[in-house]
């Protein structure tokens, strides 16, 4: 299983950011490759997603998928949501970093801070609605799953923690702890993805000839 390869001090968003996802699996996209169930996905959905690592791999330019809902959301994690996380953990030795990669280079993810030697921080800023709705339901939101157990593949850590946050509304919180059943399971879809990918990356290379 991969452990984690290097972690990389930058900027997210920047220029070395977008060139360091050229071609990975990342666990913002691994839904994209397995459900919430940790089925491996059929149809569409994964093509698309191979034809888009296709293209950065082709072009050597990562292509970006952000939103203005997703500028915001960074702005508020910068501004509120991780220092309010960091008062109110300051227990925790908390540090930012850019990207994460796999030791093997297949994979990788842009945690929002890594904890200690042995956790992980994912910080959502969702609208007030969904903030509400992931208080009342509890634990992690299945629409992160994937990023989340991602993460922890990546890195080969122990445990993670979600927090969604809201101004004007209670944070919610969760710890989520590493399950190798699943890190097999992503590993097993991660691995015939970039079988894919190659074979279809020399599909096109002879295209070009």
């Amino acid at each position: 299983m991969p452990k984690i390869h290097s972690a990389h001090e930058i900027v997210q968003g920047e220029l070395e950011w977008f060139r360091l996802r050229i071609g990975k699996v990342t666990a913002s996209e691994l839904d994209n490759l397995i459900s919430p169930l940790w089925k491996e996905r059929e149809g569409e959905m994964p093509k698309t997603y191979l034809y888009k690592k296709l293209a950065e791999k082709w072009t050597g330019h990562a292509l970006p998928g952000f939103t203005s809902h997703a500028t915001e959301q960074g702005n508020i994690k910068e501004e509120k949501a991780i220092p309010w996380f960091r008062f109110e953990y300051e227990h925790l030795s908390v540090k930012q970093v850019g990207f994460v990669e796999s030791d093997d280079g297949l994979s990788g993810c842009s945690p929002d801070a890594l904890i200690g030697d042995d956790g992980g921080l994912e910080v959502k800023c969702p609208f007030a609605e969904t903030h509400v709705k992931y208080l009342v339901n509890g634990g992690l939101p299945k629409e992160y799953a994937a990023q989340v157990h991602g993460s922890l593949f990546v890195t080969g850590r122990p445990w993670w923690i979600f927090m969604s946050y809201c101004p004007r509304f209670p944070a919610h919180v969760v710890k989520i702890e590493r399950d190798e059943e699943i890190c097999s399971k992503i590993h097993d879809v991660v691995t015939k993805f970039h079988a894919s990918l190659n074979a279809a990356f020399e599909t096109l290379t002879q295209k070009n000839q």
